[in-house]
């Protein structure tokens, strides 16, 4: 069914009905009819005002091409083929004449290796971050530079793009060792293309080539772009985490020092992203390109202090996760990271006096940050590994620092055995607070909204640290807010939360989906962002207990047809058969006569080679082909499997509605380390269960899949390896009310995931309410997207003037609405 979205072109004085609020339906199966039952008189979890939070990690060009506002990229001549295998010291830069990178005893400092050697009469030109340097007319900009020239040069400094110049020159003269030299510009006109150029009349060494908008954040030097910061700030977050996430926990764990031979693939160490920035570090980042670092653990402090969010640093725990998985055994290592964490401590909550108090009072912020949490460690799949190493941080960090929250994890799932072996040694060892991240489908989200209901109210805290629906769609967003009620729900478990990622830079991403996108020239919130701009700025101080009726479902058997595939894999795959309940043969291929009954959904090789059938592609990722009825149910399915080479194992596929929607047992998946069964719905994934281990390369493999109504049962080799019943409902309406202390408003949040409207007979159980409540409404198609010119899910308020101690209000399709509502 096709809705129109309605916008109400209304004040929010207008008074509506509740039939005039939306639409009326044009049918009357078009309606779903509930109740929520409030009890006012009932005492729910108290909601603290750190709830929820962002969290911020350098992916997407999240740093420097992002918050950071600076606009001249590779400014430091530091990219290297440690960071991405296309890059040189001079990516971004075009040459004119005579320039080279030059790593020598001639650099400006011992950590900022790499600078300009240019010749006389050459200039460069730097092309920025996407379409290149944006420059808006009649604003400031403020170049810098640090140079050397012996025997004298003038550099002239342009702004231009192909349309010609783009403020007058500025003319620098140089003269004798190293220093810095500085020049503004003013826009005579705004362009999304510019370039930076630099030319010099006679030779000179450059570094640190930098050009900042004056109109940072705040105006504050080294500053961040406002657009960005200020949707951030607009959230009003109540924790700010950072900076990672894989950047933490991956790479080296040594120091970038001459001992370590300079080394460029680096855990994230705070003590390199402080001080001036021409002295910090630069390192690979974990996804694919460099880090300068200009925007640092002191930026990090303060942007927090200024969006009002509580800092919440994370360090490493010199255990590596994100695919790497190695624990580092080096004492006096461990050692001086554990120390790191306490100097840590010190900067940012010691006095001006302290040494490292001090070194923040040099950079500006003599006052403390007011530290209370840091995360230790970040999705590692060694349980056992990182939690001895987690115990001497904790141990050391309470002993001198007893205030502070020292927060553990439970590895990158959300189930499986190294979750369950991760909280089992947080909970004997009495943790403060466990990190929990998993991204998952919609249909997962809307199936656990109950997720926290059971934990123990007397172990670890819960800080949701990284959850996403695997999209940017409405129907991402809607999941996403109804799985938030239910964390509001649990607000004495769950006692943080924050969406991840944060931000992506359309032209530079690597993951999907992300709260915030933008380019060079705007910024735009997903629908996502609007969800959690809601939820973050409407929480209310404590949860009324109330009630809903769910919606009338019945589930059916699993169906669907096979699959087969490969990740990063060679397989072949042999004596394929599946086998109805009743005994009947539905498939039996032994591919001596082709492969005619197999439809290739993915990408891939595949062939009948000696009678198997074969993938060979050991690059090629998600190589489905298919076969059999999707109207398939109560079946066993047996494949016979062999590894022929690459990095993982085999996907076995089951209940194959289309390429969207299906369940695989990926035996040997996230590179050979786990076996699990996925459940993919309308393309994004969630894991249903899993356990450690992997696949042989060479050895044939009895995989039998056993599938009755919603109960599966997997057999390896014979042996029972594990079973699962899939029965739990994706209930589309779900609902939470709290009370705001401060304006004594009861808060109604209702979440309709569905394509009807929910009629609702709301009982607010004899609270003394006004007949007015400040509605805001967010409703859309459920595959709308917002995008930088088209913003289809956006907030619309209005006033409902029908409250009363029971009152019925019809909730949009696809819809999710907050009613403010005063007492009387």
């Amino acid at each position: 069914m096709s809705r129109t979205r309605w916008r109400l072109g209304l004040s929010a004085t207008a008074l509506l009905t509740a039939t005039a609020v939306l639409p009326a339906p044009a049918h009357a199966e078009d309606v779903t009819d509930y109740t929520i039952t409030v009890d006012p008189a009932a005492r729910g979890a108290a909601i603290d005002d750190t709830m929820y939070g962002v969290f911020f990690e350098d992916i997407n060009r999240a740093a420097d091409g992002g918050l950071y506002a600076e606009l001249v990229q590779n400014r430091s001549f530091e990219y290297s083929t440690a960071d991405n295998a296309s890059y040189t010291p001079l990516t971004s830069w075009s040459v004119t004449g005579a320039a080279e990178a030059v790593n020598d005893s001639g650099r400006l400092n011992e950590r900022n290796r790499t600078y300009l050697s240019l010749g006389a009469g050459s200039s460069v030109t730097n092309a920025g971050y996407n379409t290149g340097i944006r420059v808006e007319q009649g604003k400031k900009y403020d170049f810098s530079v640090w140079a050397r020239a012996e025997g004298g040069t003038t550099l002239t400094v342009t702004l231009k793009d192909a349309a010609g110049t783009l403020a007058p020159a500025r003319q620098i003269a140089v003269k004798g060792g190293w220093a810095r030299y500085q020049a503004t510009f003013t826009a005579t006109r705004t362009s999304n293309r510019g370039r930076l150029a630099v030319a010099a009349t006679n030779a000179a060494a450059l570094d640190m080539v930098s050009l900042f908008p004056r109109d940072t954040y705040k105006n504050q030097p080294n500053g961040l772009r406002k657009d960005l910061a200020e949707k951030i700030e607009a959230l009003r977050p109540g924790f700010l985490r950072f900076p990672g996430g894989c950047l933490v926990n991956t790479g080296s764990m040594e120091d970038y020092s001459e001992a370590s031979g300079w080394q460029r693939e680096r855990s994230y160490q705070w003590k390199d992203t402080i001080g001036p920035v021409e002295q910090r570090a630069t390192n690979a980042n974990f996804w694919g390109y460099n880090q300068s670092y200009g925007l640092g653990y002191y930026e990090y402090f303060r942007f927090a202090e200024d969006i009002g969010a509580m800092p919440l640093p994370v360090v490493p725990a010199l255990v590596t996760g994100c695919g790497q998985n190695k624990a580092t055994d080096d004492e006096a290592l461990l050692k001086r990271h554990i120390q790191d964490t306490l100097d840590l401590i010190e900067f940012a909550n010691g006095p001006a006096t302290s040494t490292w108090g001090k070194v923040r009072a040099r950079m500006g912020h003599p006052r403390p940050f007011h530290l209370t949490h840091i995360g230790v460690g970040n999705e590692e799949n060694l349980p056992h590994e990182f939690y001895a190493r987690f115990q001497k941080f904790r141990a050391a960090i309470e002993a001198k620092y007893p205030e502070i929250t020292v927060v553990s994890n439970s590895g990158p799932d959300d189930s499986g055995t190294t979750f369950e072996t991760a909280w089992k040694l947080n909970r004997e060892g009495g943790v403060d607070m466990v990190d929990e991240h998993y991204y998952n489908s919609p249909q997962w989200f809307l199936q656990n909204n109950d997720r926290y209901d059971s934990y123990d109210r007397n172990g670890p805290k819960v800080f949701l640290g990284e959850y996403a629906s695997q999209g940017n769609a409405w129907k991402n967003a809607l999941a996403e807010a109804a799985y938030m009620t239910g964390l509001e729900r649990n607000a004495d478990v769950v006692k943080l939360a924050s969406y991840a990622p944060l931000l992506a830079n359309e032209d530079y991403v690597q993951w999907r989906p992300d709260m915030i996108w933008f380019n060079n020239r705007a910024s735009w919130g997903s629908a996502n962002y609007e969800v959690q701009k809601l939820f973050m700025t409407n929480v209310g101080d404590r949860v009324v207990p109330s009630r809903a009726t769910g919606t009338p479902s019945v589930s059916g058997p699993i169906t669907g047809a096979v699959g087969l595939s490969t990740w990063a894999t060679s397989a072949a795959y042999d004596d394929v058969k599946v086998t109805a309940a009743d005994g009947s043969t539905l498939l039996s291929d032994d591919f001596s006569g082709g492969a005619a009954r197999w439809k290739q959904v993915g990408g891939g090789s595949w062939s009948v080679q000696d009678g198997q059938y074969v993938q060979t592609d050991a690059a090629a990722e998600n190589t489905l082909v298919t076969a059999g009825d999707p109207a398939w149910k109560d079946y066993d399915l047996h494949v016979k499997a062999t590894k022929k080479s690459g990095k993982e194992g085999f996907l076995v596929a089951f209940g194959v509605k289309d390429t969207g929607n299906y369940y695989w047992w990926n035996l040997g998946g996230w590179n050979n380390t786990q076996s699990a069964v996925e459940q993919a719905s309308d393309g994004g994934k969630s894991t249903l269960i899993s356990k450690a281990g992997s696949i042989e390369t060479g050895r044939a493999y009895d995989i039998d899949i056993k599938v009755r109504g919603r109960q599966v049962t997997l057999y390896l080799d014979g042996q029972e390896w594990g079973s699962f019943t899939d029965d739990k409902p994706a209930e589309p309406f779900r609902q939470v009310v709290t009370r705001d202390a401060r304006t004594g408003e009861l808060i109604v949040k209702v979440v309709n995931a569905q394509d009807t409207a929910a009629r609702t007979a709301i009982d607010l159980g004899g609270a003394k309410v006004a007949s007015r409540a400040r509605v805001t409404t967010l409703a859309a198609d459920q595959n709308a997207v917002n995008t930088e010119t088209d913003t289809p899910v956006t907030p619309v308020t209005s006033t409902f003037s029908g409250v009363a101690d029971t009152f019925t209000y019809t909730f949009p399709a696809n819809s999710v609405t907050f009613l403010r509502i005063p007492r009387r």
